[in-house]
């Protein structure tokens, strides 16, 4: 099944995101994702006070970057959230902006040894595994989670080619960003599979992607405004990056992703969005149903 979510972007103020949530809840969002991005929100402790807000509507955060937290306490954390609120907590990690965790003094030399390492390690502690390791980044001594969630998965965001094999051999779902083609999609899913199979891992994985979306009268304006933050120019036409129009517009742009290997596709406000709320009204109201 084609799972339409959407996302509320961290500059929402903390103080305005639980009736957001709850309106996304209401309207029958079946997915609302956060980001843990420096130095606005934080992921978990906003995703456990929406969880507790909010009945049905699951809640991802997309993503941690390992940099900032030691390993067993996220797997403290995420066990947490799935023993309390079971099935509704997706959890995403990955290498963080790496400017941002210079500013923090948590960069370190190579992302892609510190991210397989976590995973790895974050995936057994939420098992239940009991775990001794002494990686390059990774130390663990006898550790064991003492209230080991029933079941959890770990998504890893990735971009680069290295980081998209290393979420089909260590991940258990794949997170790409914004300003992702249909077919840029269809190559780095080729990546994630390719990982997959070399670690002799078997069945499909989730691919979930966000697409900036907007609507309303001057919807092509403000993605193309937003595409432009994210670069100098975007390679590929706007309407390969983003989807505009009323919900039947909307939900026809989307097919494009989900033909090209997306199982879950989150729609992405531009920073300039005039009515967040009403977007998470439109995503689950009017966009979702045509896509079910």
């Amino acid at each position: 099944m084609s799972t339409v979510g959407a996302i509320v972007l961290p500059q929402l103020p903390p103080e305005r995101l639980l009736d957001a949530a709850r309106a996304a809840d209401e309207a029958g969002l079946d997915e609302l994702w956060l980001w843990e991005d420096c130095f606005w929100t934080s992921g978990l402790s906003a995703a456990a006070a929406i969880l507790g807000a909010t009945t049905r509507v699951r809640v991802g955060v997309g993503l941690l970057p390992v940099p900032l937290r030691n390993v067993a306490l996220t797997a403290m954390e995420i066990a947490t959230l799935e023993r309390m609120f079971p099935g509704r907590a997706i959890i995403g990690v990955g290498h963080g902006v790496q400017s941002w965790m210079g500013q923090v003094g948590e960069r370190v030399a190579s992302p892609l040894t510190l991210l397989r390492e976590y995973t790895t390690a974050l995936r057994a502690l939420l098992r239940g595994d009991r775990l001794t390791v002494t990686g390059r980044y990774v130390k663990l001594d006898d550790v064991a989670l003492d209230w080991a969630p029933v079941d959890t998965s770990v998504h890893v965001g990735a971009s680069g080619p290295k980081t998209l094999r290393l979420a089909g051999e260590v991940g258990e779902g794949t997170l790409l960003t914004a300003a992702t083609s249909p077919a840029e999609l269809t190559t780095l899913k080729a990546r994630i599979d390719e990982g997959h199979a070399a670690a002799g891992r078997t069945g499909a994985l989730p691919v979930v992607v966000n697409v900036l979306a907007a609507t309303g009268p001057d919807a092509l304006d403000r993605v193309t405004r937003e595409l432009h933050r994210f670069g100098d120019s975007p390679d590929a036409p706007v309407t390969d990056l983003a989807v505009t129009g009323d919900a039947g517009e909307v939900a026809a742009g989307l097919r494009r992703w989900f033909d090209a290997g997306a199982t879950t596709v989150l729609l992405q406000p531009a920073l300039d969005e005039p009515d967040p709320v009403g977007f998470l009204r439109f995503a689950a109201r009017e966009v979702a149903p045509l896509l079910r």
